[in-house]
């Protein structure tokens, strides 16, 4: 059984990030799994971006769109992906799981010419 099974079927996960403090920051977010990862797109210059790039360390659960958790958190690690061959993949699988809603959010993201980026997620080992 894959360690995110709580995540299958579901829309949203709570991605909690941490600041330099220690204090842990919870956002719900879209999401994609493929077997073992799970895939993130947010803007790069979001303070989700800036923290994992300081700390690896977050902790996930499934959640309603609310961030209200579905399930345990479970540890993981984060890391922001540069290969253009997952990137691609990536959107695909989100193109796919939200269709139109995301091809909507995606246009407003494009207005001011936002960047953005893809995290990977892998169970904590």
């Amino acid at each position: 059984m894959t360690p995110f099974a709580s995540f299958t079927r579901q829309t949203y996960l709570n991605l909690e990030t941490f600041r330099k403090s220690g204090a842990g920051v919870r956002t719900p977010v879209w999401f994609v799994q493929t077997g073992d990862t799970i895939y993130i797109r947010t803007a790069a210059n979001s303070g989700k971006v800036k923290r994992i790039r300081n700390n690896h360390q977050v902790n996930i659960a499934p959640c309603k769109m609310n961030g209200d958790p579905l399930g345990e958190w479970l540890p993981a690690l984060a890391a922001r992906v540069s290969d253009q061959e997952t990137i691609h993949q990536v959107d695909r699988l989100l193109n796919k799981k939200y269709g139109l809603m995301k091809k909507l959010f995606g246009l407003v993201s494009v207005l001011p010419h936002q960047e953005d980026a893809i995290l990977e997620i892998k169970v904590k080992s």
